[in-house]
């Protein structure tokens, strides 16, 4: 819907002035208005409403937090890196080992 200009209302007052009379006029336009205050201060109390509503979640979510941060350490710290195990060798690779040891021969003889 467009805004209206001058010329609009213009028309609007003349015909609701044809269709409710002078006499009736007044009064319409009177319950118009308390209408339309009603409906104003009702918007206006519930927006009031829901406001204090969030005002009371937030407190009792900052009660929460605060009550909770000391027993659970909820601090966001970087956890160190574990560290890697050892590496264990591999069983042929401890033969290997053995056999590369002075002394020892690393390839097995076979009697001629």
């Amino acid at each position: 819907m467009g805004n209206l200009g001058m010329p609009e209302l213009m028309m609007i007052m003349l015909l609701a002035l044809l269709l409710f009379g002078p006499k009736k006029l007044p009064e319409i336009g009177k319950q118009v208005g308390k209408a339309l205050g009603e409906f104003k201060r009702a918007s206006n109390d519930l927006k009031r409403s829901i406001q204090d509503e969030m005002d009371k979640a937030q407190a009792g979510l900052d009660t929460i937090k605060s009550d909770l941060k000391p027993d659970l350490n909820l601090d966001l710290k970087a956890e160190p890196k574990p560290e890697a195990p050892a590496v264990a060798p591999a069983a042929g690779a401890v033969a290997q080992q053995k056999a590369a040891e002075p002394g020892t021969p690393s390839t097995p003889t076979t009697p001629s």
